[in-house]
């Protein structure tokens, strides 16, 4: 039977999320609208190379074979690009043989107030303003940080999460940013460690990805022979004491993650780098561009004002 449309998992990508638009994408910054269309019309044909969210987007979409009496995913394309432009895109879609039929096309206008109608439970861009704008208006959305990553060939879908103003709201970074004291901090949240955290921009990110999880243990309890491939972890600088309120937030939520990694001032490169997850979700991007695995900014809270 079909599944429900408010349990689907709806990720909305624009074509620079998906794609490395690399030169056109120059040509319109630099000369503006019409030599863009003029050069993608004259190049429809020519197909362009997967982006940063390719890695994700390609393994998302492969659990709807996996969890064929549900197919719980759909991708969807809401792009600034013009109907006619965005044939290279569809021509792309189909060369790299990902199941996206559904689209939006905004003709150089913002796409984010159509992040709602289309029940979307992400919109992922490498526009900064655009990300910036469903944020400031209540949606889920990430700016996609060109970085430089190997695909490997495995099925493995891998996601990481930083924890605060991220997955919850940014109430603890306040406390630290303001006080500029980690025993502060650690006391602060000791003393409400059994008080959740309100959510962040991610949080149904989250409870959706939590959702296939479960879908995918069911698999495995009924085929012996089926093996997950959806496995999520917090990479956060929390460290103890106030690991706790955080666990505790996701329990009182009904989430889980895989795995939990509280650095308290470690390096997350040298997690990530081993962790390799095919998205990383962060709020601050100072240590980012170092990175090589594919990552996206949650321009949210007070380390972004």
């Amino acid at each position: 039977m079909p599944y429900p449309i408010e349990k689907k998992f709806v990720v909305a990508l624009a074509s620079s999320a998906l794609f490395d638009l690399g030169e056109a994408d120059d040509i319109y910054r630099k000369q503006g609208e019409q030599a863009y269309k003029k050069y993608q019309e004259k190049h429809v044909n020519d197909i362009l190379e997967p982006g940063v969210a390719f890695p994700f987007t390609k393994r998302i979409l492969n659990l709807n074979i996996r969890l064929y009496e549900e197919k719980p995913i759909e991708v969807i394309l809401l792009s600034r690009n013009s109907p006619e432009t965005g044939l290279r895109v569809f021509n792309s879609i189909k060369n790299h043989k990902l199941d996206i039929t559904r689209a939006g096309f905004f003709t150089g206008k913002s796409p984010y107030e159509y992040i709602k109608p289309f029940n979307a439970t992400i919109f992922l861009s490498a526009n900064e303003k655009d990300v910036k704008n469903a944020i400031n208006a209540g949606y889920p959305a990430g700016i996609v940080i060109k970085s430089e990553y190997i695909d490997d060939d495995d099925d493995e879908l891998r996601l990481a999460f930083d924890f605060d103003a991220v997955l919850a709201d940014d109430e603890a970074e306040k406390i630290y940013k303001e006080s500029n004291d980690l025993q502060e901090f650690h006391n602060h949240e000791v003393a409400k460690k059994e008080i959740s955290l309100n959510p962040g921009p991610l949080k149904n990110f989250l409870d959706k990805i939590s959702l296939i999880q479960r879908l995918e243990k069911k698999r495995e309890k009924d085929d012996l022979e089926y093996k997950k491939i959806l496995s999520t972890s917090v990479v956060t600088t929390r460290n103890a004491p106030s690991h706790e309120r955080m666990i505790n937030t996701l329990k009182k939520w009904g989430v889980s993650v895989d795995s939990a990694f509280f650095l308290g001032g470690i390096e997350k490169k040298r997690i990530l780098e081993v962790l390799k997850p095919h998205l990383f979700f962060d709020d601050q991007v100072d240590h980012l561009n170092s990175i090589k695995i594919p990552q996206v900014h949650i321009p949210f809270g007070i380390a972004n004002e």
